[in-house]
This record gives C-alpha cells, sequence and structure tokens, in this order.
C-alpha cells in the first residue's frame, strides 16, 4: 500500500490583486465574516451567477484588503506583540473544515470557499478530507471541486476518500467511487479494492467482500498475497472456516505463495473457530514450508492452546520461543497470564507478571484486566490490592471497567473495607467514570458494619454529582444498597434527604415498594405528612403496592398536627387500598373530627367502621348518633341506625330518646320512634312515655296522635297519665275525630290491660 502522508503542507499562493502582493493569513476569519454578511443579503428567489458573485468578492476583498493594509501599516510601526504571544495563523483546511461545520452546505457557502482559495490543488483537497469533521462533509467537498472543475482528483484523494466513507460505513458510496474511477482517467490497484474488502468485513457484510475480492479478476486488478490476507481477515472473522479453505487453496492454485502473515491469519482463523486440528496442521505447514514462526505466531499458537485449556503445551511453546532467541512481548506474557488464570493457577501468572517486569517489558492495561480478576476469584485480595495500586501508580486505564466492581465486591466479602474504598479512589484518580453501582456496593455494606456516616458521605457525593441520573450508566444500583440507607435515613430525621436520594432512583425506573414505604414512616415521623401523602399519590399513580403501618402513621402524623380531615382523608386512603385499620385508629380519627365540629364526616368515619365489621367504639357511636338528630341530619342518623343495626350494633334507643326528648328535639325523637315501632325494636315504657311528653308539651297533638295510635296497635301501653289531656286538645284544636279514635282505642284496650301493661315488647329485628 502507497504511503501516504496525514497532513500535507499548503502554502498559500498570492491570489492578482492590484496593489496586493500576498494574502496574510490573520485575515481569513474576518474575510469569512465578510463574505458570508455579504451573501446573506441575497434574495432566496435570485439564483446568482457564480462567476458575476467571485468577480464582486475580489473587488470587494481588495478594497478591504488596501484598506486594512494602509491602516495597520502606520500603527504597526509603533506597535508590537507581546513577547510569547503569536498571531492567529489558521490553516486554510482547518477554516474550510470549520465553514462546512457551522453552516449548510449551500451554493453560498461554495461560494465563500471559492472567495477564499485561489487555486484547489493536490495538497489543500487531500488535507480538507482529512480534516473534514465527519465523512458527509468530506464527500460534499469531494464532489463538488470535482463537478465544478476546480480540482481533478488523483489516485491519493480517492484513496482517503474511500478511507473515510469505508470508517463511516458508507459502502456503497466508497464503491461507486471506486468502480468510477476509470471514467475519470485514475487507474486503481489493489490497495483500494483491499480497503473496500476490510471495510464490509468490519460491518458484518461477508458476501460484498468476497464480491469485491472476486469483481477484481473480472476488472483485471492483479491480486496477489496481500488481497488474500484481507479476504482470510474478513471471512474467519465471521467464523466462516470452510470458505477460509476454498479460498487458500485457490490462491495455492493461482500461483500465490502464501507468506507468514497469511500463516498467521489462517492459525488465527481456525482457532478462532475451534478447529484445533487445522489450525495445527497449517502451523506444521508453516514450520515444513520453511516459514519460520515469529512473536505473532507464538503468541497466536499460545492463545490457541488456552481455549483449549491446553497450559502444559503453551508453556512449551513459549520456552521453546526464548529458546530461538524470540523476545517474547507484552501480549505474549499477557496471553500467557490468560491461560493460567482460565485454569485456576493464579501463583503461575502472577510469578510470570514479576517475570516481564524483571525484563523491563511494561504490563498494558489488558495485563492487568486479566490478572486481577483471577486474584480476586482466588481470593489474594492483599496482591489484588498490590497489583491495582501498581496499575495506579503507572496510571494505566484499563478499558475494561468490569474489574473494579469484582474488585468491590470481594474486598467487601473478604472483610475489608477500607481496600474497597481504596478501589473507588483508584478509579476517580485514572478517571474511569465511576457508576451508581460502585457506591452502592460501598454503601450497602458500610450500612452493613453499622459504618453510616461513611456510607452518607458516599450518598452525598452520589447525589450532588448526579452520578444516577448520567445518561451513559450501565450499572445501577441494587435495592441491597440503598434501602438500608434509605431506612437509616427515614429513623433518624432525614427523610428529606433519603427523598432526594430516591427521587433520582424514580427518574431511572426505580419503584421499590420498601423505599418508598419507608419515605412514607420517615416523613410521618417527621411531621410532615403532606410530604409522605405525596409519595403515597405518587405510588398509587404507578400502582405501587403501600403497607398498613405506613398508612397508620400517616394518619397519626395528621392527628398530632391537628388536621383532622386530612387524617380521615389518608384514612379513606387506607381502607381504598384494601388494609383494615384497627379500632383505635378509627376511634382516633372519629374523636378528631367529632371534637373538631365535623359531625358529619366522623358519621362517615363511623360507617367505614361498621362496614368492616369493627365493632368497637360504640360509647363514641351513641355520641355522633345523637349529634346528628340534634343538628337536624335525622335521614342520616337512621340510615347509620340501619346499618348498625344489619351488624348486629343496636345502640341504646332509650338514651337516645330520652336525650331527644329533654332537648326538645321532638320531631327527631318522633321519626326515631317510629323508626323503632316499625323495625319491632325493645323500648322500655318511659321512653315512650317521654316523647308523647314532649310533643303533647310542644302543642304537636296531631303527631302525639299519630305515634300513640302505632303505639297502641302494637299493644304498648294504654294508661299513658296524659292520654286524656291528648284527647281534650284534640277536641279543642277541632280534630274531633281523631279523638274519638283515640277514645275508642283506649277503652278497647282496658279489658287486656292487666297482661299487656308496660310490657309488650318487640323481638328486635335481626
Amino acid at each position: 500500500m502507497a504511503c501516504i502522508s496525514i497532513s500535507k503542507p499548503y502554502q498559500l499562493r498570492p491570489r492578482v490583486y492590484p496593489n496586493v502582493s500576498r494574502v496574510q493569513s490573520s485575515y481569513s476569519l474576518n474575510l469569512l465574516h465578510f463574505f458570508s454578511s455579504t451573501h446573506d443579503q441575497i434574495p432566496e428567489t435570485t439564483a446568482p451567477n457564480p462567476d458575476r458573485v467571485q468577480a464582486e468578492e475580489g473587488t470587494r476583498m481588495n478594497q478591504e484588503l488596501e484598506q486594512r493594509q494602509s491602516q495597520s501599516h502606520s500603527h504597526s510601526q509603533n506597535q508590537r506583540f507581546p513577547r510569547g504571544r503569536r498571531r492567529n495563523t489558521e490553516k486554510l483546511e482547518d477554516l474550510i473544515c470549520r465553514m462546512m461545520a457551522n453552516r449548510a452546505w449551500t451554493t453560498r457557502l461554495q461560494n465563500s470557499i471559492r472567495g477564499l482559495v485561489p487555486v484547489f490543488d493536490h495538497n489543500l483537497v487531500y488535507n480538507v478530507l482529512h480534516s473534514a469533521k465527519n465523512s458527509e462533509h468530506a464527500l460534499q467537498f469531494f464532489r463538488w471541486v470535482e463537478r465544478s472543475g476546480l480540482f481533478n482528483h488523483d489516485r491519493e484523494t480517492h484513496m482517503k476518500m474511500i478511507e473515510i466513507l469505508g470508517r463511516a460505513s458508507k459502502l456503497n458510496h466508497a464503491r461507486c467511487i471506486l468502480l468510477d474511477m476509470p471514467q475519470k482517467g485514475v487507474e486503481w490497484d489493489e490497495d483500494m479494492f483491499i480497503v473496500l474488502i476490510d471495510s464490509y468485513g468490519k460491518n458484518g457484510i461477508v458476501q460484498e467482500s468476497v464480491k469485491i475480492f472476486d469483481k477484481m479478476q473480472e476488472l483485471g486488478v492483479k491480486r496477489s498475497v496481500k488481497s488474500y490476507d484481507a479476504l482470510f481477515k474478513v471471512i474467519f472473522r465471521r467464523g466462516r472456516y470452510m470458505m477460509g479453505k476454498r479460498y487458500f487453496n485457490k490462491m495455492l492454485k493461482e500461483g500465490i505463495a502464501p507468506t507468514k502473515l497469511t500463516y498467521n491469519i489462517m492459525i488465527w482463523g481456525f482457532f478462532l473457530s475451534l478447529r484445533f486440528e487445522t489450525a495445527m496442521r497449517f502451523f506444521e505447514d508453516m514450520q515444513s514450508g520453511g516459514i519460520s514462526p515469529d512473536v505473532v505466531t507464538y503468541n497466536t499458537m499460545i492463545n490457541g492452546y488456552n481455549r483449549f485449556k491446553k497450559m502444559d503445551e503453551a508453556e512449551k511453546l513459549f520456552v521453546e520461543m526464548k529458546e530461538k532467541n524470540i523476545e517474547p512481548t507484552v501480549i505474549s506474557y499477557t496471553t500467557m497470564i490468560k491461560g493460567y488464570v482460565g485454569i485456576e493457577r493464579v501463583d503461575d501468572a502472577l510469578r510470570l507478571f514479576e517475570e516481564m517486569k524483571s525484563f523491563n517489558i511494561k504490563p498494558n492495561d489488558v495485563t492487568f484486566t486479566t490478572l486481577i480478576p483471577g486474584l480476586c476469584d482466588a481470593g489474594k485480595m492483599a496482591e489484588a490490592q498490590i497489583v491495582l495500586k501498581e496499575m495506579v501508580e503507572k496510571y494505566i486505564s484499563p478499558k475494561d471497567n468490569s474489574i473494579f466492581m469484582k474488585l468491590l465486591t470481594c474486598q467487601c466479602e473478604s472483610g475489608d473495607l477500607e481496600a474497597a474504598a481504596d478501589v473507588l479512589k483508584a478509579m476517580i484518580r485514572l478517571s474511569i467514570p465511576t457508576e451508581a453501582a460502585h457506591y452502592g456496593i460501598l454503601i450497602e455494606n458500610f450500612c452493613k458494619a453499622e459504618m453510616f456516616d461513611r456510607a452518607i458521605k458516599l450518598l452525598d457525593k452520589l447525589v450532588e454529582k448526579d452520578i444516577i441520573l448520567r445518561p451513559q450508566i450501565s450499572l445501577h444500583m441494587e435495592a441491597s444498597a440503598y434501602n438500608p440507607m434509605i431506612q437509616h435515613l427515614c429513623h433518624h430525621g432525614q427523610t428529606g434527604k433519603a427523598e432526594v436520594f430516591f427521587r433520582q432512583l424514580m427518574k431511572k425506573g426505580v419503584l421499590d415498594p420498601s423505599a418508598l414505604n419507608n419515605l412514607i414512616r420517615g416523613h410521618s415521623k417527621e411531621g410532615s405528612p403532606d410530604s409522605a401523602f405525596e409519595i403515597i399519590k405518587i405510588m398509587g399513580r404507578r400502582g405501587v403496592p403501600k403497607d398498613a403501618d405506613a398508612y397508620k402513621l400517616l394518619v397519626e402524623s395528621y392527628l398530632r398536627k391537628g388536621e383532622p380531615a386530612d387524617a380521615k382523608t389518608a384514612l379513606d386512603s387506607m381502607i381504598e387500598d384494601g388494609h383494615l385499620p384497627d379500632s383505635s385508629l378509627f376511634r382516633s380519627v372519629m374523636e378528631s373530627v367529632f371534637e373538631d365540629g365535623r359531625v358529619q364526616t366522623a358519621s362517615r368515619v363511623m360507617k367505614s367502621m361498621v362496614e368492616k365489621g369493627v365493632k368497637e367504639n360504640m360509647d363514641l357511636v351513641a355520641k355522633i348518633l345523637e349529634a346528628l338528630f340534634m343538628r337536624g341530619h335525622v335521614e342520616e342518623a337512621l340510615g347509620r341506625i340501619d346499618l348498625l343495626m344489619q351488624n348486629g350494633c343496636a345502640p341504646n334507643f332509650d338514651n337516645l330518646l330520652s336525650a331527644l326528648s329533654e332537648k326538645d328535639k321532638t320531631i327527631a325523637a318522633l321519626k326515631l320512634l317510629d323508626f323503632c315501632l316499625e323495625r319491632d325494636c325493645i323500648l322500655d315504657v318511659s321512653s315512650y312515655e317521654r316523647v308523647l311528653d314532649a310533643l303533647l308539651a310542644g302543642g304537636k297533638t296531631l303527631n302525639a296522635y299519630s305515634i300513640l295510635s302505632k303505639i297502641l296497635e302494637k299493644g304498648g301501653i294504654s294508661d299513658w297519665k296524659s292520654c286524656e289531656d291528648l284527647i281534650a286538645s284534640l277536641n279543642q284544636e277541632g280534630n274531633t275525630k281523631q279523638a274519638d279514635i283515640l277514645s275508642r282505642m283506649i277503652r278497647g284496650g282496658e279489658t287486656d290491660q292487666g297482661s299487656k301493661k308496660g310490657k309488650k315488647q318487640a323481638a328486635v329485628s335481626s
């Protein structure tokens, strides 16, 4: 493959301007701004003439350059740049790349670039392609300079564009550019096809790599062992070992002799495909063909033996390599260490690690990431800590960061929390992004050891640095880590901190019931029931179950705060979630709302209590019923009484009737008595008389007549001492018919008065 320099020096050639000998690079940024502002004033509907625009831009640039030169000439004679400072000499290719990155690819941008560049030569075009921010910018520039007739691409610019598109996986574009080269008068060569073969292979498209390889013969491009080597890499990387065999035989038929590199690739490929015997045969053929194995061959063979756990054979090869004066490399030692670790011979791995250092062979990141997990699995945590320290001192940052999780876990399991904390410090020193899981392991184990102060410090760092919320995070904190921490904080008056921490976890999709219930308990104990209830709402929206004891603490918190209505709301939520509050909680809420003057609210709590089968607190129930009657909520009171009776909790009707009669709530007493008569409730005779006396005293003679008639029909009292007074009052008010009926009923009842007087009692309805 031809050698191509990465960046070619480009000398800005002088452009012919009147009175201007050369374009100063320090003016380049100002000129860019000048042309950009000019083009922005061109109407969108008018298509600019490129030649005319370029001429106008050249005139304007000449004028500005002359003006700035005359202004700066006199000024520069008396002013020098401070020592240590340099002029801004931005390369032209970098300026063009920055313009393409910051602006859309339009005619305006193209004209601006034209105005900056005197001549588009090979060095400039190549360097712009090399420095372009992305492949799309490079492709646009590549096509534009060609179609505009500014530059005819050569072999090197084609090669650079194919490489760029191959890395960006824009393989169809790369293929078209390659196959169109002869039409432009540019000859292709083998190296260009090798780049395309390799690009298809890296994208996993083996068939296209094979097609390109076969097409080389159709197009008359000579294939050498380099093309075959590139194809073998692609084929074996995807495990197509049979195809690899076919093309190897084809190569031999074409008279192309395999090289040492070819054999190395074949041996590597067959070991990768777990074809041990085939790999060994190629190794033997290589030696019998007079090709001496090199360090790469031995490394490949040792790695292959490792795959099949044949460490004895690998050791022999390692010794043989040394005997042939082939110096082992860091890869050789690392491969051997990996093999020893794989068969749990960690002491041998550690011995080789020390040996390689004695030969001044520096371990690399793979060496450390291979050895450390093996030491952890073998329980050699002291040695693992020493190796980690050495890695940090040499500032070797591994690509595989999983070793730190293993180190943290194993150090904690061994009980050495200080060493585990040092692992986290090592990650920070090596600039390795720490994740929530790393902190979680330490927090969990600090909590287990009751070292809560240190756990809280780690938690503070975790929250302050928003480590949990990092979008690239892949290792999340386990519940076993955050739950003990949250529980501790909630039990020690730091629920606010616990909530801030857990809300970050919630943003990552964590909805742990234990943690959320602990937050409810913590807020409730700390006298912040509103915050606790907010957590309950969140749990309700997301279907997270709530604990009964958390609800109880919340209700009690509201009661302590003197907010009975909110306590009742929390109690209702508790019941809706399927929890049964105990009788004491019902009583506390009922008493609180009742004492707050919320009789109907207390009545609703009582209803919930009875419906849930709680039959205690009947003394408080009687007070609530009486208050309902007293406030005129008669129907509600009767409904509650009916519910109580259905659940076998009938109230003391005699006491209720007596209280209502004494407080002149005659209508309420009348309705309650009527309710009792309809349901054949057991009443004392004195209760009848009290209600009747209250009605008569209140002038409600018809009401007294009506209820007395029902009493008499039920076989109740007939010797009420005020019965004659009621009849007289009825006659006086003109209700003679009712008076006559009542008289006859009383006289009819006197015959069996002795057997029924004051003793008629109906059975209680069930």
